[in-house]
């Protein structure tokens, strides 16, 4: 079903649209930074089904990169970003531009500064302080009643949550669970900028995470467990493991031996300049 959509392009504009849309009862948003994949429409549907109205960003955000090429290669296609969007039923799109986001002068920065700086943090420095950046932004100016985030980005959520919790926002954090393709591989926005030797090399990590679960499940230490997804990953000649934590769930610390609860597994390999990340969460 298709509707009037609003697209906003500033913070004022958004802030008006998102007061009428209150008329009719909660606000659920969804942050992305477009290239829309089924993932992205996952994350809407839940916001459909628990909100009156759902209000999306499509904003590539520039601080939470730390490769200039990265920034400039990451995918875009608004035209049909916003069909898509339209066809969900979204009753509104903020789209700012850099300058609306980050005007002159702006030099207020947030940040977890532990858990932003473990895991994934070092493969990837500055990316989650961009990220808790540019998230508080956007909840300070939609103000919605539930944000939405896949569970892919693992530490991610993690690190929203905390700062949710830690600056005291009257929001509910969402997450869903992660979309993939038939062959297991983690629907992302980069992977259109996978080579098809490296698509077809993409499987291996969540064909390790999948073997990981397994043996997990079967009494198996931690630390085997990550032996077992670097010999996993170090059979596939094109991927380039960068990082492997597996955590418990709860408070984000490393586990260790045989751990009982909740772990979250997180992967991240290189396929050419491509980075890819999986995870999975295991209960035992």
């Amino acid at each position: 079903m298709s509707i009037e959509m609003e697209i906003c392009r500033t913070v004022e504009a958004t802030r008006s649209t998102v007061a009428q849309l209150r008329e009719r009862g909660d606000v659920g948003l969804v942050p992305t930074m477009g290239a829309l994949h089924a993932g992205h429409m996952n994350l809407v549907a839940q916001a459909m089904a628990e909100n009156a109205s759902v209000v999306t960003s499509i904003f590539v955000n520039p601080t939470q990169f730390g490769d200039p090429k990265d920034l400039e290669t990451y995918p875009r296609d608004d035209e049909a970003d916003l069909a898509a969007l339209r066809a969900a039923g979204v009753a509104a799109v903020f789209m700012p531009d850099v300058a609306e986001m980050y005007p002159e002068g702006d030099e207020t920065i947030v940040e977890t500064t532990q858990l932003a700086n473990v895991f994934h943090g070092l493969v990837r420095p500055g990316h989650f302080r961009g990220v808790a950046t540019v998230v508080s932004k956007l909840l300070n100016i939609v103000q919605p009643d539930r944000v939405y985030f896949g569970q892919k980005d693992y530490q991610q959520l993690a690190v929203i949550r905390r700062m949710v919790r830690d600056l005291r926002m009257a929001v509910d954090v969402r997450d869903v669970a992660t979309a993939r393709d038939a062959d297991g591989v983690a629907l992302s926005s980069r992977n259109k900028r996978l080579t098809s030797e490296h698509r077809a090399a993409a499987p291996v990590l969540n064909q390790a995470l999948v073997e990981a679960e397994a043996a997990l499940l079967d009494g198996a230490a931690v630390e085997a467990i990550v032996s077992m997804i670097k010999a996993r990953v170090a059979g596939e000649p094109l991927a380039v493991l960068k990082a492997i934590d597996i955590v418990d769930a709860a408070t984000f610390e490393p586990a260790t031996g045989d751990f009982r609860g909740t772990l979250g597994m997180m992967i991240s390999a290189q396929f050419g300049d491509v980075l890819l990340i999986d995870q999975r969460e295991v209960t035992r």
